[in-house]
């Protein structure tokens, strides 16, 4: 056993320095991952051309551009929060139920086929955004729209 008692020194640190004028000012998205998660493939429908610009401009900045990649990454967060606000708006409980299913179970999709499935046909019915998985190979039915959900509980 060892004799040195262990010292936490860690804190909170919190940068107070405003950013530049030139920086849109936008509000944080302040959601939790299960949210998140749940709305992630309807955020990257709608704002697939702000992330791409986003992307191209850290691409071009060879990993550093934190502050010149700003103006880019703001518009990426006012479209992810437009996307949350109108799921908010349009199919509450279909998206409540869906991301309180994946908080319930450790993040897993495959848990929550059966809510994914409302909630993706509300989105689609009502704000026209379609749950599209990127690399699901061609001719192949995505794991989302199988019919028999293999290793989910809640089949």
């Amino acid at each position: 056993m060892s004799a040195r008692h262990p010292v936490f020194n860690q804190k909170v640190l919190i940068d107070t320095t405003p950013l530049p004028d030139n920086i849109p000012k936008v509000r944080e998205i302040g959601a939790s991952s299960a949210p998140l998660l749940s709305a992630s493939y309807f955020i990257g429908a709608r704002c697939k051309a702000y992330n791409d610009d986003y992307m191209l401009c850290k691409m071009q900045a060879h990993g550093k551009g934190e502050l010149e990649c700003m103006k880019e990454g703001r518009k990426v967060t006012r479209c992810a929060a437009s996307v949350l606000d109108d799921m908010n708006k349009a199919c509450l409980e279909e998206f409540r139920r869906h991301w309180g299913c994946l908080e319930q179970n450790n993040q897993q999709l495959w848990h929550c086929r059966r809510a994914e499935t409302l909630l993706n046909t509300c989105v689609f019915d009502k704000l026209k955004l379609e749950k599209t998985i990127p690399g699901t190979p061609e001719g192949e039915t995505p794991v989302h729209l199988r019919k028999k959900q293999i290793y989910s509980q809640n089949h």
